[in-house]
């Protein structure tokens, strides 16, 4: 799958660039971070557990689902962002991994928090990506997804000459996510889209996996 590797090499590039640009992005973006103590809030409200930031970048959002309470913990692709999140952010955990095949257990997490990271992933490989979240989540945990809204694919690019690499970008209609994640055999709880008149719009679905059923 080059799109992964395109992807964590467009990130290593770009690491230290992007955790400073991105440090006091949810203190710039107030209605992404009321999303964020949102999730929060629905893990809480399941008597908690652990929660996983999958494609947490440089850990900031990790950070602050910490400061809120959670027991959170950092994933991301690309090694030079775990680095970098260890550095800044040491109380925490963050591992190197990928969110096609999350290296833990069935029904081990109370929340999946999956912030501007799903962008990454093709059409053909969201269902599978969908599916490891159900998995990992326990009945009842919650999932959240934040991603940019519209009708595209873009190229981002990082470095020149022989060193340019490239990931694409991938904008979405809200109702194709939900439907993808309905039939991941999640329950959609809410939809939020952000800055609607603005030439960049945002989306954050919040879900959850059903609770079993009582035998």
């Amino acid at each position: 799958m080059t799109w992964l590797s395109d992807t964590r090499n467009v990130y290593d590039a770009l690491a230290v660039g992007y955790a400073d640009e991105t440090r006091d992005l949810l203190e710039r973006l107030l209605h992404v971070r009321a999303g964020v103590v949102l999730f929060a809030d629905l893990v809480r409200a399941i008597d908690g557990g652990p929660v996983a930031d999958v494609g947490c970048g440089p850990g900031h959002t990790t950070a602050l689902l910490r400061e809120l309470g959670a027991d959170a913990s950092g994933i991301d692709l690309s090694p030079a962002m775990i680095e970098i999140a260890r550095r800044e952010h040491p109380g925490a955990r963050f591992e190197v991994g990928s969110m096609t095949d999350l290296q833990l257990a069935d029904g081990s997490l109370a929340g999946v928090l999956a912030w501007w990271s799903l962008i990454y992933i093709p059409d053909e490989a969201v269902p599978g990506v969908l599916g490891q979240f159900h998995r990992v989540l326990r009945p009842g945990g919650v999932l959240a997804v934040g991603f940019h809204v519209g009708d595209e694919s873009k190229i981002e690019t990082s470095g020149d000459g022989d060193q340019t690499v490239h990931a694409y970008v991938h904008y979405r209609q809200p109702s194709r996510v939900a439907d993808w994640v309905r039939e991941a055999g999640f329950t959609v709880e809410a939809q939020h889209l952000l800055s609607p008149d603005e030439p960049k719009p945002g989306a954050i679905l919040f879900a959850r996996r059903p609770a079993a059923s009582p035998r």
